[in-house]
């Protein structure tokens, strides 16, 4: 990588396994300079506070705030760092919802170290960066996100009005897996809140009558 400075990397990511293996990806390159991890979105928010990478790793399902949340949030409060998308979601509604935010590039976490750091470093000059199989994503015509068996189940239930512990009663999870559920919905379908979210699964025709 060759760059005049090195580029000061953060990545927010609640899978310790992820984080480890981007770190061992990067901790060794010449022009990086890796200043660690947080596991949410309050955690990234109070590093800023102190230190300011340039460019943010930022995974999208995480608890608490989502990455799309967090993307906007940072951009509006440090506009000079420059996120990148780094998730296993490959819908292309959340691609853009997460550029939308801000974002100046997009990876799936399958990405080589190569396009990692090709990301990393195009970025960090301004420019935009999404990998080949993003690229091919954005350009198919749109479509409604793909939601799992679960998740359906899950959006059925809040449309009728359930709360978290209802929900999680009548499909024998726990309140914790079902605001998981929730949160990735939120996430895939670009929602604000949990009112939205039924709403655009109306739209979407993921959920109907």
């Amino acid at each position: 990588m060759a760059t005049a400075r090195k580029i000061k990397v953060f990545i927010v990511d609640d899978h310790y396994m992820v984080v480890e293996g981007i770190r061992s990806l990067l901790q060794n390159e010449q022009g990086v300079d890796w200043l660690g991890h947080a596991s949410n979105a309050e955690s990234c928010l109070a590093f800023l506070k102190n230190q300011l990478p340039d460019v943010i790793l930022m995974d999208i399902n995480m608890p608490g705030r989502n990455g799309i949340e967090l993307c906007r949030d940072v951009k509006l409060a440090y506009n000079q760092i420059f996120v990148l998308g780094l998730s296993t979601f490959n819908q292309q509604s959340l691609i853009q919802n997460m550029m939308n935010s801000g974002a100046s590039g997009y990876i799936l976490k399958n990405a080589s170290q190569r396009e990692l750091l090709e990301a990393i470093e195009t970025i960090a000059q301004g420019k935009e960066y999404v990998s080949d199989e993003v690229a091919a994503i954005l350009k198919t015509d749109e479509s409604a996100p793909v939601v799992t068996r679960r998740e359906q189940e899950v959006l059925l239930l809040l449309a009728d009005g359930l709360t978290n512990n209802e929900i999680a009663e009548k499909l024998f999870v726990s309140a914790a897996t079902v605001d998981t559920h929730r949160k990735s919905l939120i996430a895939k379908l670009g929602a604000k809140n949990t009112p939205e979210l039924i709403k655009l699964a109306f739209m979407h025709k993921i959920i109907g009558r």
